[in-house]
């Protein structure tokens, strides 16, 4: 029964240890119980009856004879119930110094590596900072294990692993960079003088709208020439920052500074394209400015038919109803020479909009 009940508490602290949302102290305790009270029985009948042949000493070793075998019993029923976690529990609990010594291993495996690679590779920032990363997270291990805490050990094992890893495959890129850096420099170059020539576009566009369109569908515009320009600036000043890093042998510093760069003129064809997309939706709506009236009507019929289909009137026939007075309040503010073409679109993206919504919602109350 001793023997019993070591490898099943073994297990269950195993598994308090390794996975405590799993604790299984609970069911262990009705049985650990009856070995303690089994155990104290047949030590008192030693401690009383030890040498002395009686009918009262006789059974008080039978009863505690029999008290020990369903004792051992209650302990094969728990052990039978729960295998899998306790036997699992206790492999993994065993292994985890071997864990932990085997990602060490790994870890000045790949320090190593770096003492022994080109100088010019360790410095690199992406290195320097995976050197680093091996360093705390072996840190990390060692004081997890100094506390006794298998499952941080665990898992700082892991962190231990992932960290050296990341040395590894830093070290390999780092031959590479210095032609990443110079493809990616000349890419960059390349698409500095696109988006200029796209820029050049934004004033006669703006121009275009100011002169055919209502003053107030281009007024949130009014900077982006501007705006585009600093950042076509940037741009270049994060390129010629870049030539600089590759030139000195840093060109991992080139590619974050080319990582800049090419932010800055993605800022900056989004602020062109604002402008000359803006030309393209208010001709097309001045052309025919009931196209998109007349899908958003459409969407409004389908709303309501589909209000009528589920029995939903009474909840949304209102609200529907509203949005066909909010198209015909749109329709009429387009008066003028120059009516206000933008804020038409946006009125009509903006009932289309809620219509979907209204259609979205009755929709999930049908499920």
């Amino acid at each position: 029964m001793d023997k019993r009940q070591s490898i099943a508490s073994t297990g269950v602290d195993a598994v308090r240890a390794l996975t405590p949302e799993q604790d299984l102290r609970r069911q262990w305790s009705a049985a650990e119980k009856a070995c303690f009270d089994a155990g104290a029985a047949y030590l008192a009948a030693v401690e009383q009856f030890d040498g002395i042949v009686t009918t009262q000493a006789q059974a008080a070793f039978q009863n505690a004879a029999h008290a020990l075998g369903e004792a051992a019993k209650e302990v094969d029923r728990f052990y039978s119930a729960h295998r899998d976690e306790l036997e699992h529990a206790r492999s993994a609990l065993a292994a985890t110094p071997r864990l932990a010594q085997d990602a060490k291993s790994l870890a000045e495996k790949a320090q190593l590596a770096v003492a022994s690679a080109d100088p010019k590779f360790v410095d690199y920032p992406s290195v320097r900072s995976a050197f680093r990363a091996v360093d705390d997270a072996v840190a990390s291990l060692d004081s997890a294990l100094a506390a006794r805490n298998p499952l941080d050990a665990r898992a700082a094992a892991a962190h231990v692993r992932e960290a050296a890893a990341t040395l590894d495959q830093s070290l390999a890129a780092a031959p590479r960079r210095a032609q990443e850096a110079a493809s990616a420099l000349a890419s960059v170059r390349t698409r500095v003088e696109a988006v200029r020539t796209r820029f050049d576009r934004l004033a006669p566009a703006f121009s275009t709208l100011l002169r055919e369109f209502n003053a107030a569908s281009s007024a949130d515009l009014s900077h982006n020439e501007r705006a585009s320009a600093r950042h076509i600036e940037q741009a270049a000043e994060d390129l010629s920052a870049a030539r600089a890093s590759s030139g000195s042998g840093n060109p991992e510093e080139a590619l974050e500074d080319i990582a800049r760069a090419r932010a800055h003129l993605a800022d900056a064809e989004k602020l062109v394209d604002a402008v000359t997309d803006r030309v393209e939706k208010l001709r097309a709506v001045k052309a025919d400015p009931t196209k998109t009236e007349h899908t958003v009507r459409f969407k409004l019929r389908d709303a309501q038919q589909l209000a009528l289909n589920r029995g939903l009137v009474a909840e949304w026939g209102t609200v529907l109803d509203a949005q066909l007075a909010r198209i015909d309040r749109a329709n009429a503010a387009l008066t003028g020479t120059h009516p206000d073409y933008w804020s038409y679109l946006q009125d009509l993206e903006s009932i289309s909009g809620f219509i979907n919504g209204v259609i979205d919602r009755m929709r999930g109350s049908a499920r």
